[in-house]
């Protein structure tokens, strides 16, 4: 897992989030369910740190996302948008510059879902709505409890989805069913989140949710994590590429990361039915002046 001060930069300080790390699977945990485990600014902050941080030190080969009490999550803080260091200044063109600029890097920390060099696997339990479900639609894989639905409430409240889903979901759901929960503001229920492809699974309870994506996540963990990458890489390219361009991409990226020794350890693996060893991702050095490391 990261290093002693890596780790240490992880936990310490967590007012937002829980943080486990074991067995190179990151399990992060929204910890705030008195408040629905809503988005406020120090989400931001701490989700901003943990991502950064898992993604530098390529120990972890997957990451878990659950959360705690009656929701996954009810979304963006509504008394942020009162907050006068945080609230929207609608009265000039250069407060309403600001916003967009604002939307940009709380989009980059959902983008991190994207970028990061291991898979994402969600367990949502209760109500996914508003800036929450811009967070799981990051994801790699969502399972879900039965008691689970999905809401895109910011029409609800007289605005429109800003922070990915309205981008994202296209790429997951039939297009109609997207527009229907954006123009409307529904709730979708597991089952019928499930039969749309928004979830790999619904599950009976929320501890059944969240042991799939933990058995989902040594599952990814036996792998080599070279190949994780490279799949991960290749999947959201072809995702928004032309096959061609795709195939093409495909050809570099396995050019790039083939290893016999990978393969016949899987081989060897698999035949002697025991647990594969491979290397972790190489740490991520920031280019920075030697000294002003973080």
């Amino acid at each position: 897992m990261p290093h002693t001060s890596d780790t240490h930069l992880l936990t310490a300080g967590l007012s937002c989030f829980r943080l486990d790390l074991a067995d190179h699977i990151a399990h992060l945990v929204l910890n705030r369910p008195e408040e629905l485990n809503t988005l406020n600014p120090q989400f931001w902050h701490e989700l901003d740190r943990v991502l950064d941080t898992l993604h530098r030190s390529g120990e972890s080969r997957a990451l878990v996302i659950s959360s705690t009490g009656k929701h996954f999550s009810a979304g963006m803080a509504l008394d942020t948008f009162a907050d006068p260091r945080f609230a929207p200044d609608d009265r000039s063109p250069e407060g309403r510059a600001l916003l967009c600029d604002t939307l940009a890097q709380m989009q980059a920390t959902f983008n991190k879902l994207e970028s990061l060099r291991m898979p994402v696997i969600c367990a949502i339990h209760g109500g996914c709505i508003g800036g929450a479900l811009d967070l799981v639609a990051a994801a790699c894989i969502r399972y879900a409890s039965a008691d689970a639905f999905f809401c895109i409430q910011e029409i609800n409240i007289g605005m429109t989805a800003d922070l990915g889903s309205l981008q994202r979901l296209p790429k997951l759901m039939p297009l109609g069913i997207v527009k229907e929960l954006a123009y409307t503001g529904r709730r979708m229920g597991a089952p019928e989140a499930a039969s749309h492809g928004l979830v790999n699974a619904v599950h009976d309870s929320q501890e059944a949710a969240v042991l799939a994506a933990l058995a989902c996540a040594r599952e990814i963990a036996a792998k080599p994590p070279i190949a994780i990458w490279g799949s991960k890489q290749v999947i959201n390219y072809a995702r928004d590429h032309s096959v061609q361009d795709s195939l093409q991409q495909m050809g570099w990226v396995q050019s790039g990361i083939w290893s016999n020794r990978h393969v016949m350890e899987s081989v060897s693996a698999m035949q002697a039915r025991r647990t594969g060893e491979f290397p972790p991702l190489a740490t991520l050095r920031e280019f920075r002046p030697q000294g002003q490391e973080s």
